[in-house]
Formats: C-alpha cells, sequence, structure tokens
C-alpha cells in the first residue's frame, strides 16, 4: 500500500530536526568542556550513569581549620577584653595607703618617675652605748638624809640647848635600822634619845646619851622606867618640859609643854606609824613622867 507525502511533511523532512541535533551539540559541548566538569561529573553523575551505578550521597568536608581558629579566639579575646576592663575599675576606687595621701598632700603631686628614682644611701652604723646604772638602796638614801640633818644639827640648827619649839628635828627619820644612838631608827625610844641629846648641846656622835648609859639593860620602852630607877634618875607622877612621858604599854614621848593638866607630846610610832605625831592629852593618863638625866 501507497502513501502520498503531504506539503507540510515535505517541509519538515527538508529542515534539519534540532531534536536529532541536541545530542550532537551537547556531545560537543562535554567534549570542550570536558576538563573544566569533570570533577563535576565524578561527584554529579549523568542520568546513564545513575541507571547503571546505584546513588551515592555524598557528604561535604567539614572546613575544620578556620571554624576552629575562630572559636580559639572568640574563647581568648573575649575574656582577655573582659579583665582588661573590669581591673581599672577596681583600681579607681582604691583610696591611697601606707603613706601616699601624706605625700600627696605634702608634696601637692609626685611624679610616679621620681618615685621611682629615689636612692637610698646606705644607713649609717649607730653606735650603742651602755652604760651600767646603780640605783641607791633604801637605807644608803636614809643614811644620806640623816647624814644631812646631822651637818645642819651641828652647824647650829639644832644648837639651842633646852625645850625646843615643836617640830620633826629628828635626824634619823625614815631609818629603821640601829641609829649611833644605838636604838631602832624611826622608832619611839630612838626619838626621845635624840631630844634628851640635843637638850643637852650635843646633835652628833659623841652623844651624851645612848643605850649604853641610859638603859643598859634593854632597849625597849617597856623597861626604861626600871632603868630610871636603877640610874638613880628622878621620876613623878608631875610633868615637866622636857620629860619623858612612859607608858606602860610600851611607849615614850617627849613632853613638849605643860598646860594646867595637860600635857603636850612629841612622839614617833604613834600607833605604828614610824613618823613624827603630836598630841595633847590629860597628864593623868601618863603612867610615869622620867625627868631628864643630869
Amino acid at each position: 500500500m501507497l502513501f502520498k507525502r503531504s506539503p507540510a511533511r515535505r517541509r519538515a523532512l527538508s529542515k534539519p530536526d534540532s531534536a536529532a541535533l541536541a545530542p550532537a551539540a551537547s556531545a560537543a559541548v562535554e567534549t570542550a568542556t570536558s576538563t573544566a566538569i569533570a570533577p563535576t561529573a565524578a561527584a554529579y553523575p549523568t542520568r546513564s550513569t545513575r541507571s547503571s551505578t546505584p546513588a551515592r550521597r555524598v557528604v561535604p568536608a567539614k572546613r575544620t581549620g578556620p571554624k576552629r581558629l575562630l572559636g580559639l579566639l572568640t574563647v581568648i579575646v573575649i575574656p582577655g577584653f573582659l579583665a582588661a576592663t573590669s581591673i581599672p575599675a577596681f583600681a579607681i576606687g582604691t583610696p591611697p595607703s601606707f603613706g601616699e595621701a601624706e605625700l600627696l598632700s605634702a608634696a601637692g603631686h609626685v611624679d610616679p618617675a621620681d618615685l621611682q628614682a629615689v636612692s637610698v644611701s646606705a644607713a649609717a652604723e649607730i653606735a650603742v652605748e651602755r652604760q651600767a646604772f646603780t640605783a641607791e638602796t633604801h637605807a644608803q638614801l636614809m643614811s644620806r638624809k640623816a647624814a644631812s640633818l646631822r651637818a645642819s644639827a651641828r652647824a647650829g640648827a639644832y644648837g639651842v640647848v633646852g625645850p625646843r619649839q615643836a617640830g620633826d628635828d629628828y635626824p634619823f627619820r625614815g631609818q629603821y635600822g640601829l641609829t649611833s644612838l644605838r636604838y631602832v631608827g624611826s622608832q619611839c625610844t630612838d626619838f626621845v634619845a635624840w631630844r634628851i641629846n640635843r637638850d643637852k648641846g650635843v646633835t652628833a656622835a659623841p652623844w651624851r646619851y645612848t643605850w649604853a648609859n641610859m638603859t643598859p639593860g634593854g632597849g625597849s620602852a617597856s623597861q626604861w622606867a626600871r632603868a630610871w630607877a636603877n640610874n638613880g634618875w628622878k621620876t613623878s607622877n608631875t610633868p615637866v618640859v622636857g620629860a619623858v612621858a612612859w607608858f606602860s604599854g610600851n611607849h615614850v614621848a617627849y613632853v613638849k609643854s605643860v598646860s594646867g593638866g595637860s600635857v603636850f607630846l612629841e612622839e614617833y610610832n604613834w600607833n605604828g606609824s614610824a613618823s613624827y605625831h603630836t598630841r595633847t592629852i590629860p597628864s593623868s593618863s601618863v603612867s610615869l613622867f622620867l625627868y631628864p638625866p643630869p
């Protein structure tokens, strides 16, 4: 059976088929750019390759270098920036110390360079000189005072014979050992012995009356009345100026004056005071008056 070609068919056959030329053009392009697109073709296979080779997912390689470097810089830079901006804030509010405030107020403004440039010279050796000091003992002090009083007595301060005006003229005050009168210092007996010698005009050794010739039987005040009797010296219940007021309670005093039925006494160690004392008492309260020795 024969078919007759139509005019439209003939025109179609006379023109090149673009669909037929497409594979040839694609082949030429692939030939020219085979080198440039080889990696792409390898990474992305053609349709024919996909049909013959099983599909495989290609995972791009990780860019570890730049990202790691960026993370390291972030860790270092940010804390350093925070530290650099916060530390001065603490330093700004810190008050001066170790004498800095006094230095700044005295000098006005001091350049830190000047402070750093200060040089300290070697300290000179200081020679320490030690001296030995000795303290005067209490006995030595009292002895020196007594010597001064005796010197005053020898100079005539107590040179008047007879009863004197009331006052502590005892030269051994504060001395508690045996004095040159051979009685215990700062006691009633030694004071009265001093007054008896003073009234006789003797104010320094050698004394006229001491324990040895006045009360040789003992130095206690309780023994004075017996000693007066043994010496044959006068005693009475009537007071006279310059007499010894003797008390049976182991005490003696010096009669400074007499007024009616009273006597004015001077004494040492009244009530254990070991010091000078005066009082006025009735004559009847005295056990016995020992008149001054001849």
